[in-house]
């Protein structure tokens, strides 16, 4: 998650892809907005990077106004 979301408080600060709130990422995915992630195990949460991908494509598109994308 610290790749996609990105972690300031990370000692060198890790800047991510979709800079915002785990809370607001974890609802994004409640509310369906977001990709839904993969249970690896116990303490393991992963996302498809086609996913992610897909997902800043569209909020690209979206800033642009490009329906197509």
């Amino acid at each position: 998650m610290k790749q996609i979301i990105g972690d300031p408080k990370a000692n060198p600060p890790i800047y991510g892809l979709l800079p915002m709130s785990k809370s607001s990422w974890w609802d994004g995915i409640k509310k369906g907005i977001f990709p839904k992630p993969i249970k690896m195990g116990p303490n393991m949460t992963a996302w498809r990077v086609e996913d992610i991908a897909q997902l800043i494509a569209r909020l690209g598109a979206q800033c642009t106004g490009n329906a197509d994308a």
